[in-house]
């Protein structure tokens, strides 16, 4: 690109000089000659004006008369009828400018002089000409340099953007070049790199979530297959505890397909009504195990028969984040309270443990914020949920810890 401009630019003043010094030099050799013939006419008027005032005056009109009045580098010849032919001066020798008069008694006057001094003058003139035509090319050219790397140089940069977002490095450059064309390029690419740059970021929460969310479940379920792997010679009992095995697996269903929409859409889906018991039923069933093992229990409390406006899935996946955060981080026995509070039902998750650190408070629900080496996702994810399916969970306490799950009541709740 860098040539094609340099040969372009350099065509067009090439041109340009060609189309203006040809004819100049045309014109002032012209000029040039003309005053030459000018001055040689002028000599020649000046010299028969002398004859005829000689000839008037009765005075002989001889060579010796005229050397000293005639201009240096010019040959006369005078011709008076009856007479010699007269000459004064230095005979010119090679190409001559010439010039003849004739006077009102027949008197010629002849008056010639040399073209090398005319030559000469012709030669400095194109030799000018040629110099201005050589520094308009010189200038031509670098100007052509320099603008042929201004232009490249953000093309180059543009390239370099490009292949960058192509080999997955979405930061933005941010860069403008002061041409328009090039400067939307710019902005283009920086707008797609910013897309992309979301894009990552929201693949790597997937991901993220996913994996976080998903461990929970997988393991209620392989304490159940386990328990039915124990209990094989107890059909009541398998059955009960294959029934609850699959309840995992819809929860599993669930919470991907949560996950998914969460990343593509932030807009809750279709909100139902069901009954809450049913939701905290399932917790008792779920953490029992994990919880008789490690010596600690789940206590219910609070009003039975509440109706709520949401999604069941949604609401057992923040109360286990929250009963699975009070088993890994507090003590003693964790209280499931559900209470009224204007027009929502309030699931309150508390433990008898020391607490949330005052110096994170509210933080706990930031994410890769955590007080005791957890992955300070899960509370995070918990929150999104909530919100996304029209609902709020908050911390009301740090110490002892209460977190609480506000979702819209039902118009069918006493």
């Amino acid at each position: 690109m860098k040539r094609r401009m340099i040969n372009s630019l350099l065509g067009v003043v090439l041109v340009v000089v060609a189309v203006f010094c040809v004819p100049l030099a045309l014109i002032e050799k012209q000029s040039i000659v003309s005053a030459a013939n000018d001055r040689v006419d002028a000599e020649a008027v000046r010299v028969l004006g002398l004859v005829e005032s000689r000839l008037a005056a009765g005075e002989p009109v001889t060579g010796e008369k005229f050397a000293a009045q005639v201009t240096e580098g010019s040959f006369v010849l005078v011709d008076i009828p009856g007479q010699p032919l007269i000459a004064a001066g230095r005979p010119v020798k090679g190409p001559t400018l010439s010039a003849a008069e004739v006077g009102a008694s027949g008197e010629t006057v002849t008056v010639m002089q040399s073209r090398e001094e005319v030559d000469h003058e012709i030669g400095n003139m194109l030799l000018l000409l040629g110099v201005v035509a050589l520094l308009a090319v010189q200038a031509a050219v670098a100007l052509a340099v320099w603008q042929a790397k201004r232009l490249a140089r953000p093309l180059t940069d543009l390239a370099e953007t490009a292949e960058r977002l192509g080999s997955g490095d979405p930061r933005p450059r941010d860069r403008r070049y002061g041409v328009p064309e090039l400067d939307r390029i710019a902005e283009v690419l920086d707008a797609s790199a910013e897309r992309i740059a979301r894009m990552l970021t929201a693949e790597r929460r997937l991901a993220a979530d996913a994996s976080h969310q998903l461990r929970t479940p997988l393991t209620a379920l392989s304490m159940r297959l386990e328990e039915i792997t124990a209990l094989a010679e107890e059909p009541a009992t398998v059955r009960e505890e294959a029934a609850i095995g699959l309840q995992q697996v819809e929860r599993l269903t669930d919470v991907v397909q949560r996950l998914l929409t969460n990343q593509r859409d932030r807009s809750s889906p279709t909100a139902v009504s069901f009954p809450l018991d049913e939701v905290v039923k399932q917790q008792v069933e779920e953490w029992g195990p994990p919880l008789r093992d490690s010596g600690r229990r789940l206590v219910i409390e609070g009003i039975r028969g509440a109706h709520v406006t949401g999604t069941p899935g949604t609401v057992a996946q923040v109360l286990a984040t929250l009963i699975e955060n009070s088993l890994m981080h507090g003590a003693g026995t964790i209280t499931l309270r559900v209470r009224r509070s204007g027009s929502s039902i309030v699931a309150e998750v508390q433990d008898e443990g020391p607490g949330v650190p005052a110096e994170l408070g509210n933080r706990v629900f930031e994410r890769a914020v955590s007080g005791r080496n957890s992955t300070g996702i899960g509370l995070a994810v918990a929150r999104d949920l909530a919100e996304a399916d029209g609902g709020r969970l908050e911390l009301l306490s740090l110490q002892p810890p209460v977190f609480a799950l506000f979702v819209g009541r039902s118009r069918t709740t006493g």
